[in-house]
């Protein structure tokens, strides 16, 4: 394996588990929200907006939370295209 080929994979690796939680809070408090909008009750709900934005109790990550939240999924989504690319590319055979 090629080292910008492990390079890569080693990147894809390290930050997969990184934003599986923020994504997911990200999925999750927005689906929320919407549903309680849906039905009546978005007022009741306003503090999944908070945790959805990145205001956390104390640290309030709102300025900053989306664009990390963008910068992770985007390497993920730059280096998991590669990955695949490269798999599919034919094998020379010598």
């Amino acid at each position: 394996m090629s080292s910008a080929r492990l390079n890569l994979r080693r990147l894809h690796k390290a930050t997969a588990p990184l934003m599986c939680v923020p994504l997911l809070l990200t999925l999750l408090t927005g689906v929320g929200f919407q549903m309680a909008a849906v039905s009546g009750k978005g007022d009741q709900f306003l503090w999944l907006l908070d945790l959805h934005r990145g205001k956390f109790g104390r640290f309030n990550l709102e300025l900053v939370y989306p664009f990390l939240n963008a910068l992770g999924l985007l390497v993920l989504i730059i280096t998991g295209t590669l990955m695949w690319l490269k798999q599919r590319q034919p094998r020379v055979r010598r």
